[in-house]
């Protein structure tokens, strides 16, 4: 199933999962080519990462100097947090002179980059500085909200049980960030009006077909245990864990965001189309709700002026400037947006049909008739086309 690695990692009691260097490098290189001097004399968070091992502080860390950075902050969880087993601390942690043995397990960490302090008339990665925070390191105490307070942008892969709540810790301080989701975030009460207004938006890169490998502590996830052994592996004595549906998000703009996607006409797409479940058909309407079903980003129609049912996947190609978010057909939207209940008329001859489904009457999911079958569509962004 298309999740089951990302329900792996929320069921886990520790579902850190580290980004790896080039995903962050191809992801930040695009902000920076679209305004060189988008990090320019701004301070840097980096919280829900371990600085030991996090490629996050070590990628802005090496880059200090070239972004023009001000201050680079990172911060950990405490270990005893994290309920991780079997737990040593590292050569690192144990032969510096700041090492605390009665800390070491219930404190988090905190690096910081600010200054030259070997001396060598440079600011990089030699110069990081740590210590053991006050507290735990969780991002919600009120410690860490002074670095968030403190700094200009937040960027991180926040544990997958947090999103939400991270994502809401990030807004309400009003910070530009660029952090790590799943594409059903999209969706999330509180997310998607951001989304909708153009206050926030998908990053310029979306991994590997939409799948991305996170490095994980291996003595904590059991490979054999995986739906597809393709998806767990190790590389370079670095367990990798496939993850689908990994996308950046962020309100920091970049020059993809603002290509145009290229569009063919209704008549073109049935006749063209790479898709059998557009070419030589119809577009079908949705029967509760006036809008046409379009399953596939490239199938969109230049000539249709109404309202569209697109995938989520479509936000990797959205432009702002060719397109307007209508809403989006999840259980805290479809009401406000005018999706009709199904009813219990449909729900018959979806039955008849041989539909095995388990549905109400109330329900609001977007359903159509395709050849003869009631069909219920898969999760639905709601677009149409500026003028």
């Amino acid at each position: 199933m298309a999740n089951t690695n990302l329900a792996n990692a929320k069921n886990a009691k520790n579902d850190e999962f580290y980004t790896q260097y080039n995903d962050i490098q191809k992801e930040i290189n695009a902000y920076l080519e679209y305004n060189p001097d988008v990090f320019r004399g701004k301070t840097i968070l980096l919280p829900c990462d371990d600085p030991e091992w996090s490629n996050f502080t070590k990628f802005f860390a090496q880059n200090f100097e070239a972004f023009g950075l001000k201050k680079l902050i990172s911060t950990s969880y405490a270990v005893e947090s994290k309920r991780i087993k079997d737990w040593q601390p590292t050569l690192f942690e144990t032969e510096s002179p700041y090492y605390d043995a009665d800390k070491s397990r219930t404190h988090g960490k905190i690096f910081v980059l600010d200054e030259d302090v070997n001396g060598d008339g440079r600011f990089n990665i030699n110069d990081l500085q740590w210590s053991y925070l006050e507290g735990d390191g969780d991002f919600r105490s009120d410690e860490v909200k002074a670095l968030r307070d403190e700094a200009d942008i937040i960027i991180t892969n926040p544990p997958f049980s947090l999103f939400r709540e991270f994502f809401t810790w990030i807004m309400e301080a009003e910070k530009k960030f660029v952090i790590v989701g799943n594409i059903n975030a999209v969706s999330y009460k509180e997310i998607f009006p951001y989304i909708k207004e153009g206050k926030v938006w998908l990053g310029s890169s979306y991994f590997n077909g939409g799948a991305a490998f996170f490095i994980a502590n291996a003595a904590h996830y059991d490979p054999n245990k995986m739906s597809n052994q393709k998806n767990a592996y190790f590389q370079n004595g670095q367990f990798l864990w496939r993850v689908n549906g990994v996308r950046w998000y962020t309100n920091i703009d970049h020059g993809r965001r603002h290509e145009p996607l290229p569009l063919m006409t209704m008549e073109d797409n049935i006749i063209y189309s790479k898709h059998k479940e557009v070419r030589g058909r119809q577009y079908e309407h949705y029967e509760n709700f006036d809008a046409i079903e379009v399953p596939f980003y490239d199938a969109i129609p230049s000539d249709y002026e109404g309202l569209m049912g697109v995938p989520r996947s479509f936000l990797d190609k959205y432009c702002p400037e060719q397109f307007e978010i209508v809403g989006v057909d999840s259980t805290d939207f479809s009401e406000e947006l005018g999706i009709a209940p199904i009813g219990e008329d449909w729900i018959r001859r979806y039955k008849q049909a041989g539909g095995t489904g388990h549905m109400t009457a109330n329900m609001r999911n977007l359903v159509l008739t395709v050849d003869g079958m009631p069909k219920i569509s898969y999760a639905r962004i709601i677009i149409r086309k500026k003028q």
